[in-house]
């Protein structure tokens, strides 16, 4: 009864198209932010080991499903292009360190993309299986070069990054003496942001040139799209997005980084944080995140909560075995993801007590 939209009238192109086109929808979103900004008062350690993970994950899920989910191309490499962002933040911090952090955080996925764009040429010939191959080379190959180039880390004799203080309006936003809830405000402030411009931008023309090319790239063609410019616009903005999460994820999280943190591990985890949460969706990657990150912690606390005691090792064993069960369920049953049985929720308010 409470969620209809009956009187609710559109007299412009605009209002018709929203992200949002439900007074109750836009409502709902308001106040998850509202909530979510509260929270920064909230316990400090749910903050930094749920909260800010879960964000930066999320940001470079969007990452991911701008290139999988909309326009069809699928990349093994997301681990390393994050990496490539912390490594292009660290230099340019080190290097014009005057310049505020924030900026260095955001302009380093220009250099992820740039990355992204040079890995992404062979993708106007090859795609699926091959153009996987192609990108999971990229992924060892950028390992490789974390971990072989002393350049990247200021020749650091133990290989890391260290991140350094740095502060914004007078508040230590990086290094050991930012507070969790300072770094949670700033990676909040950053994700939301993005997401907003990442849905308009696939609400818009480029996102609805992605998914022709994703439906059927020759009839995409044939229609007009110029598949080279529209594959490589999506590696690009793609390779931001998440080049700024993995920028994030050193500056903001974990405050220093050794090359092993952008391993392949990280690009399979982010893969099945889109397969869990939905391919092309945004809400899906958010979904998805708080499945994947959220899982381990919640089944490490739940067998104390019951008085049961389970050594770690079968907690990893057993996160392994319901992260590889859902992943096969979403597949067969809803290959959408929990973005699609949230639509479908939606879509049955909507309409009832009606069945349709």
């Amino acid at each position: 009864m409470f969620y209809r939209e009956a009187g609710e009238y559109k007299t412009t192109y605009a209002a018709d198209m929203a992200i949002f086109p439900i007074r109750q929808d836009r409502y709902g979103m308001a106040a998850v932010l509202i909530v979510a900004f509260l929270m920064a008062f909230g316990d400090q350690f749910f903050l930094n080991t749920m909260m800010i993970p879960f964000l930066i994950l999320s940001l470079g899920a969007i990452g991911l499903n701008l290139l999988t989910g909309y326009t069809g191309l699928l990349s093994l490499g997301t681990g390393a292009f994050m990496g490539v962002g912390a490594y292009a933040c660290y230099k340019l911090e080190t290097i014009f360190p005057q310049v505020n952090i924030l900026v260095w955080i955001v302009a380093s996925g220009l250099v992820s993309a740039l990355v992204g764009v040079v890995f992404g040429l062979p993708s106007l010939r090859i795609k699926g299986f091959y153009l996987a191959v192609a990108t999971l080379a990229a992924q060892f190959f950028l390992e490789w070069c974390f971990a072989r180039v002393p350049w990247l880390v200021n020749y650091n004799e133990s290989g890391a990054i260290e991140v350094p203080t740095r502060t914004l309006f007078g508040l230590p936003v990086t290094g050991p003496t930012a507070t969790p809830a300072t770094r949670y405000l700033v990676s909040l402030t950053i994700v939301v942001a993005m997401a907003w411009i990442a849905s308009n931008i696939v609400h818009g023309r480029i996102g609805r040139t992605w998914m022709a090319v994703r439906d059927m790239d020759i009839a995409a063609e044939l229609i007009g799209i110029r598949l080279l410019r529209a594959k490589l616009l999506a590696f690009a903005v793609s390779s931001f997005y998440i080049g700024v999460a993995g920028a994030m994820t050193v500056f903001l999280w974990f405050g220093a980084a050794e090359p092993e943190a952008f391993n392949i591990d990280l690009s399979f985890q982010i893969l099945f944080m889109i397969i869990i949460g939905g391919l092309g969706s945004i809400l899906g990657a958010f979904l998805g995140a708080a499945v994947i990150h959220l899982m381990p912690i919640v089944l490490r606390a739940l067998p104390a909560t019951v008085g049961l005691s389970i050594d770690a090792a079968k907690i990893d064993q057993l996160t392994f075995m319901i992260t590889g069960a859902l992943i096969i369920a979403f597949l067969i049953l809803e290959p959408h993801g929990l973005a699609r049985l949230w639509q479908t929720v939606k879509q049955k308010l909507r309409v009832w007590p009606f069945p349709y």
